[in-house]
């Protein structure tokens, strides 16, 4: 991927200045660039792919349109080979610091410059947050479970480690069925602990992971841990106070996480909870030239799925088109009636 940033340390110049490189933030970059537009896009991440390069890249995604399954890090390569075309820079392992905001709040001249913690200095038109819920931290297990941090996984990122194993997941949302679900394929026995009597999850998932012979322990918790000299079980508790020891040398704890935006916070934007951007239709924030996509966004009747964030990254940049260009149109045309030159198209799809 492209780092087009001077050598002697000036600042990178681009009409949409994109923070975060997730899903959204990477539609975002090819939607720019289909529109004419030139993009940087800054990950606080070494990588590009957010919370799903770093939480779940083998997963299987079942709600992104056009794919009835799709693994996190491939839906992620296949972003970044969809927006390489038009050459976006990435600024990555940089947290986007501090934003200055000059000159007319309509026109293509930069009127925002964007610092990140590191150094670096981008200069924008317009700016568009697709930095999901921010920086993010695993919730842990009760220290009273004795199990060592080195037994347990807040993310698998290679499923085939797991293989063989005897997995306990704890929790009871989204996120931990499909662990569950997923890990059922290479592992030896699967066991879901949830302290609740009913999951957070999907319905469906939870019938899934209940055909799949995963076993389900609801109103339970993790209480203790048995080593010989390796992991090999864990005690689980009923709220009734009754115990059973649950054969396990692997924990996935699956129990969310605490969000927070960070500088975000001080760049004058209306922040609901201290963990959403609020926008208009437009996807514009309450600061000018600042609009926001994705998870990070919200607004009355916000669904946060992926699908959605791509939606939203595409008015967003068509917004900004506009701010730029005022004589611009709006909507940007099909991409099946846009010329491409051959190379172009031959790059976005090898």
């Amino acid at each position: 991927m492209p780092d087009n940033r001077s050598p002697d340390c000036a600042p990178v110049k681009c009409d949409i200045a994109i923070i975060g490189a997730g899903p959204t933030g990477l539609f975002a970059a090819y939607y720019a660039g289909f529109r004419g537009r030139t993009a940087a896009v800054i990950e606080a991440m070494p990588v590009i792919g957010g919370q799903v390069s770093a939480m779940y890249p083998d997963k299987l995604i079942h709600d992104v349109a056009g794919f009835p399954s799709v693994a996190g890090q491939e839906l992620i390569d296949g972003l970044e080979r969809q927006a390489a075309p038009f050459d976006p820079t990435y600024i990555l392992g940089e947290q986007a610091a501090s934003v200055t905001h000059s000159g007319e709040p309509t026109g293509a001249d930069g009127a925002i410059r964007i610092a990140t913690a590191a150094g670096t200095t981008i200069d924008a038109a317009a700016v568009i947050i697709a930095a999901g819920v921010g920086g993010f931290t695993p919730r842990s297990l009760s220290p009273g479970s004795g199990i060592r941090p080195g037994d347990v996984d807040h993310f698998v990122r290679d499923i085939e480690a797991h293989r063989g194993r005897h997995i306990v997941v704890v929790g009871g949302g989204d996120s931990a069925l499909d662990w569950a679900t997923t890990l059922a394929n290479v592992a030896s026995s699967v066991t879901v602990v949830h302290r609740r009597s009913t999951f957070r999850a999907h319905e469906h998932s939870v019938r899934t992971a209940a055909q799949r012979g995963i076993r389900l322990l609801t109103e339970a918790h993790v209480v203790g841990s048995t080593y010989s000299p390796k992991l090999t079980a864990v005690t689980v508790e009923t709220t009734a106070g009754s115990q059973e020891m649950v054969r396990c040398d692997r924990v996935v704890a699956a129990l969310g996480f605490t969000a927070r935006l960070g500088p975000l916070l001080d760049w004058g934007l209306n922040v609901e909870h201290n963990r959403q951007v609020r926008v208009d239709t437009r996807m514009q924030s309450s600061a000018p030239r600042i609009f926001a996509a994705g998870d990070i966004s919200t607004y009355p009747g916000k669904v946060p799925l992926i699908t959605v964030g791509f939606g939203e990254a595409a008015t967003a940049v068509s917004n900004a088109c506009r701010l730029i260009d005022p004589t611009a149109p709006l909507f940007g045309g099909h991409s099946t009636t846009e010329a491409r030159s051959e190379s172009a198209n031959q790059a976005a799809y090898q």
